[in-house]
C-alpha cells in the first residue's frame, strides 16, 4: 500500500493528480493488454469465442473495478474507516456502463437486442443488481454508535458463489451451443480462432495487464481517497459524502474506461452484440466478483446516503431492460441515457456541497 501523505502541502495536490491521471492510464492501458492476452490464450487453449467474449472480456474489463475496491478493501482493513470508494465504484461503474458506455454506444449505431439476450442475460444482470441493493440495505449494523450499511463476509461468499455459478452456466450453455452448431453447420473451432497473439506475447501481455491494473487501481485509490480527503477538510465537507461523490463519479468513470473503449469500438465496427454482452457481463461480474471479493477480504461498510445510489443503479438496470423490450437501442435513447446520467452527476455534487 502507498503510505498517505498530508494534504496540507502543495506538493501532496501535484502527488495525487499525478497518481490518479497514471492510475487511470494504467487501468486503461492494461486491462487492453489483458483482454488482449487472455483472449488469446484462451483460444490457443480452444475455448469457444462465446465464452471469451461473456468471461474473459467481461471480467478483464472488470478487473480495475476489481482493483480499485479491494485496494480499499484492504486499506480500510488495515487504517479502519468505511470502504466508500470501494462499493461506491461499483455502484457508480454499472450506473456508468448503461448510462453512459452503452448511451454512447447507441448514439453511434443502434444496437440490436437479441431475444436469447433478453430471456437470459438480463434477467440475470437484474437478479444481481437486486441482490446487492438487499445484502446492502437489509443489513445495517451499528459502528461507532453510527448505523451504515454493509455488505458482510458471509453475504460476500454467496456474491461469489454467485458467479462460479454463472461461469458454470456459461460453460455449460455454451457447449451446447457449439455442439448444436457442429451438427447444423459443421462448424469447427478452429474456424472462430481468428486472429490470436504468439503464445509468448499472450502470456506476457496478460501478466504485465494484470500487474498494470493492480498498481494503476492502487494508484487511483490513493489520489482519489486523498484528495476527497484534502477537499472535505478545507471545505468543511463530510469526508465519507466526499468519498463517496469520488467513487461514485471519478473512480468509477475512470475504471469504465475499458467497457467503454471495448463497446464503443464494437459498436462502430457493427459487433452489437459484444458491446451489450460486454455491459451486461462486465455489471454482472463487477456485483458478484468484485463485491464479493472485496466483502469477504473486509466487510464494505458505507453510509447511510447509498441507498439512492442503489436506486440509481437499480432504476438504470430496469430502464435499461424496457427498452430492450422494444428490440433496439436507438440513437434517442442513448442520448437519454447521456442526460440521466448528467443529472445523476449533478445530484451527487449538490448532495456533497449541501452535506444531505
Amino acid at each position: 500500500m502507498i503510505p498517505d501523505v498530508p494534504m496540507d502541502q502543495w506538493w501532496s495536490w501535484i502527488i495525487c493528480v499525478v497518481c490518479l491521471g497514471v492510475g487511470v492510464i494504467a487501468l486503461w492501458k492494461c486491462s487492453d493488454m489483458l483482454v488482449d492476452g487472455s483472449s488469446s490464450i484462451a483460444k490457443k487453449l480452444k475455448v469457444s469465442s462465446m465464452i471469451i467474449g461473456l468471461t474473459v472480456v467481461a471480467f478483464g474489463t472488470s478487473c480495475p473495478e476489481l482493483a480499485v475496491s479491494v485496494s480499499d478493501s484492504i486499506t480500510c482493513l488495515l487504517n479502519g474507516g468505511y470502504a466508500n470508494v470501494a462499493i461506491g465504484n461499483v455502484v457508480g461503474s454499472n450506473i456508468c456502463n448503461i448510462l453512459i458506455v452503452l448511451g454512447i454506444s447507441a448514439i453511434f449505431t443502434p444496437i440490436v437486442i437479441d431475444k436469447s439476450t433478453l430471456k437470459k442475460e438480463f434477467p440475470i444482470m437484474l437478479a444481481a443488481t437486486a441482490l446487492c441493493v438487499f445484502f446492502t440495505l437489509v443489513f445495517p449494523k451499528i459502528v461507532d454508535g453510527v448505523s451504515v450499511n454493509a455488505i458482510l463476509r458471509w453475504e460476500g461468499a454467496i456474491l461469489v458463489a454467485g458467479i462460479v455459478a454463472y461461469v458454470l452456466y456459461l460453460v455449460i450453455s455454451a457447449k451446447k451451443q457449439q455442439a448444436q452448431a457442429k451438427l447444423e453447420k459443421g462448424a469447427s473451432l478452429e474456424d472462430e480462432e481468428g486472429e490470436t497473439l504468439p503464445i509468448g506475447k499472450a502470456i506476457l501481455f496478460t501478466v504485465l495487464g494484470l500487474v498494470g491494473v493492480i498498481i494503476g487501481g492502487e494508484a487511483v485509490v490513493y489520489g482519489a481517497k486523498n484528495m476527497a480527503t484534502g477537499i472535505g477538510t478545507a471545505a468543511g465537507l463530510d469526508k465519507n459524502l466526499v468519498e463517496s461523490l469520488v467513487g461514485l463519479t471519478i473512480v468509477a468513470v475512470g475504471t469504465s474506461l475499458p467497457e467503454l473503449i471495448v463497446s464503443v469500438s464494437a459498436a462502430r465496427k457493427g459487433e452489437v452484440d459484444m458491446a451489450l454482452g460486454n455491459v451486461l457481463g462486465s455489471n454482472i461480474f463487477n456485483i458478484l466478483f468484485v463485491l464479493g471479493i472485496g466483502s469477504v477480504v473486509n466487510p464494505l461498510t458505507v453510509g447511510n446516503q447509498i441507498w439512492i445510489d442503489l436506486v440509481a443503479m437499480s432504476a438504470s438496470a430496469v430502464l435499461l431492460f424496457a427498452f430492450a423490450f422494444t428490440g433496439k437501442l436507438r440513437k434517442w435513447q442513448g442520448w437519454v441515457f447521456v442526460a440521466l446520467y448528467a443529472g445523476y452527476v449533478a445530484y451527487l455534487v449538490t448532495r456533497t456541497i449541501v452535506g444531505a
